[in-house]
């Protein structure tokens, strides 16, 4: 009898503890605060937190002033991107558990996930809590209601909700690329641009719809990214247009112009006719495009970490006698010096906008290459660069002869250089176009086709005060010239067939011969 009430005691203990375990799953907030070490959190934050965000969590740490956007203030108690209710300041527990753990993409918050472990994150978000003294938990959720799968329709009726008023693309633009009409600031007076929609992979928490959703719903608190769930908002949208707007947000992520990273040439197609020397030539279309990222160059005087570029796409077409490249970035802001309105949305001081085209000097030897910022005494390099121009002054292209990034002559002659650039919606597109050959192979490079060209990227924001040294940049990348269709090959396979042909004709004739002479 002893032994029975003892495993019966034991299965009902069993079923206690997988009880209780799954109440305190549906509690995910109540077990967080039950469960950390604020002790060990300091420890923790001390060795990874507190360069970025500040040893009083105000976001003033060491590295704070070399970040866009600047690192969390935790002094105030409000947090981006959470769950709860728009109308409720506090975030809940398992928002913060989500950025600390899968980090914020397009910023410098890194996800933690591989160096501390669930527990861990706990007792850091326990410690983080202290500097604004929050220690209750979010009464207010976000009602998510029922879902609206995206359609067509949905699409639709979410593309009007987006543009009835300029209700998004005040600040988002037409076509989502973030080129806003005005300036927008947070609450502590810091520049902030708005989110490239069609680039998913920059969405601090994720491009799911029901994320978009959430974003739309509680808004970006301490920035100008509203709640439209707000009532007394003149904005404001129903459950269902919410998530229709989300849908028609998650439809503009762009499906070709992305980053591939084993994509590392730029294949030149030929062309039988004329080269087209604009962006809105259709001709573009039969050339295959290569999308790059771009970093800020950070590694010569003057340093710059806070660029606003960070992909550009290449395309390439060539004749007989010359090669056009298209370049496509995506710019927020359309720089012109000299224009109010533009004037108006950019940060401290306005300069145009440019982009180059980097080429050795001359062809390497094997895979050797130039060094990637700008060349250097020992293997020059020639920059193609476009500028914007001014209210004044129109765009210009010009060559530069570089050997490093504080030793760069323009030259007075364009050496066969022309450049063409248009802006809409939010992107630029420059078709530069060059001869193959020039008059001074010793300065210039000469294509040819076949070859595998060394070539890199250079993009400057003039809305972001980007001008000299400041600017975003590529690594070296390769240009291949498509080699034209040849029949060589076809001649050699007949030449082939029919020498093999007459082989065999002779074989089968001596071996006729061979067997009449010895019937």
């Amino acid at each position: 009898m002893g032994a029975r009430m003892m495993g019966v005691l034991s299965i009902r203990n069993v079923l206690r503890g997988v009880l209780t375990a799954g109440i305190l799953a549906l509690l995910p907030n109540v077990t967080l605060a039950q469960a950390s070490d604020e002790e060990n959190g300091e420890v923790i934050y001390a060795k990874r937190c507190l360069q970025c965000h500040g040893e009083d969590g105000d976001g003033l740490g060491p590295a704070a002033e070399r970040l866009n956007p600047p690192p969390r203030d935790f002094t105030l108690g409000m947090f981006k991107f959470k769950t709860s209710a728009f109308d409720d300041d506090i975030a809940n527990d398992a928002d913060l558990i989500r950025m600390i753990r899968d980090g914020m993409p397009g910023t410098a918050m890194p996800g933690w996930s591989d160096m501390l472990s669930e527990q861990d994150i706990l007792d850091v978000i326990a410690y983080i809590k202290i500097f604004a003294d929050l220690g209750e938990e979010a009464e207010l959720q976000l009602d998510y209601g029922t879902q609206v799968t995206s359609s067509p329709e949905s699409i639709a009726a979410g593309k009007l909700l987006f543009e009835d008023g300029e209700r998004c693309t005040e600040c988002h633009g037409l076509e989502g690329k973030g080129n806003a009409l005005k300036k927008l600031k947070d609450d502590n007076g810091d520049r902030t641009w708005p989110r490239n929609l069609t680039k998913p992979w920059t969405f601090r928490a994720s491009n799911d719809p029901k994320d978009i959703f959430t974003r739309i719903s509680v808004g970006i608190p301490t920035t100008q990214m509203p709640s439209f769930a707000d009532p007394k908002s003149k904005k404001k949208l129903t459950i269902e247009e919410r998530w229709n707007v989300a849908n028609y947000v998650a439809s503009l992520a762009k499906t070709e112009q992305v980053v591939h990273p084993d994509n590392f040439v730029v294949q030149a197609s030929r062309v039988e006719g004329t080269l087209p020397v604009t962006p809105e030539d259709e001709l573009w279309g039969t050339a295959p495009s290569s999308t790059f990222i771009m970093v800020p160059q950070i590694v010569g005087q003057d340093r710059f970490f806070t660029t606003a570029n960070d992909t550009i796409s290449a395309r390439a077409l060539y004749d007989d006698d010359k090669i056009a490249i298209l370049l496509e970035w995506d710019d927020r802001t359309q720089s012109i010096p000299g224009d109010p309105k533009a004037i108006s949305i950019a940060d401290e001081e306005i300069f145009q906008d440019a982009v180059a085209v980097q080429f050795p000097q001359s062809m390497p030897k094997g895979m050797e290459k130039p060094y990637f910022l700008m060349g250097d005494a020992a293997k020059p390099v020639n920059l193609w660069r476009w500028s914007s121009g001014t209210t004044e002054d129109p765009e210009t292209a010009t060559i530069i002869d570089a050997i490093g990034i504080n030793n760069q002559v323009t030259r007075e002659g364009h050496a066969g250089l022309s450049a063409s650039g248009s802006y809409k919606n939010g992107t630029w597109r420059v078709v530069m176009t060059r001869t193959l050959k020039t008059g001074s192979p010793e300065n210039d490079l000469q294509f040819e086709e076949g070859r595998f060209v060394p070539i890199s990227f250079f993009a400057w924001d003039g809305s972001n005060s980007e001008v000299g040294t400041a600017h975003a940049m590529t690594t070296w990348y390769w240009l291949q010239m498509t080699p034209r269709a040849s029949s060589k090959p076809m001649v050699y396979a007949i030449g082939s067939g029919l020498l093999i042909f007459v082989i065999l004709l002779w074989w089968g004739r001596g071996a006729s011969s061979r067997r009449q002479k010895s019937a």
